[in-house]
């Protein structure tokens, strides 16, 4: 995953390792941030923007959940939980 890589690689230009270097604070307000933005396009009819900030939302919190050391498989972990527990 590129994610981990230039994280791991300490890839010095990269933006997703600045973030992730940034610290805690940051990383998370990028997600609520893109958050909000998508809550935004969702409520309009542009497709293509919808899809751009859905994407954006998902790669910022895919930084945050390696900061916070959880993988995507963790998380798919629990929505299977939850659909078994319903």
């Amino acid at each position: 995953m590129r994610i981990s890589e230039r994280i791991d690689l300490d890839v010095k230009d990269s933006y997703t390792n600045k973030l992730y270097r940034s610290g805690m604070n940051k990383m998370a307000q990028k997600v609520g941030e893109e958050a909000v933005e998508l809550v935004i396009e969702a409520k309009d009819d542009n497709e293509v923007l919808f899809k751009e900030e859905a994407a954006d939302l998902l790669y910022h919190l895919l930084i945050l959940l390696k900061a916070k050391g959880v993988s995507l498989e963790d998380i798919e972990a629990v929505l299977s939980e939850r659909a078994i527990s319903k």
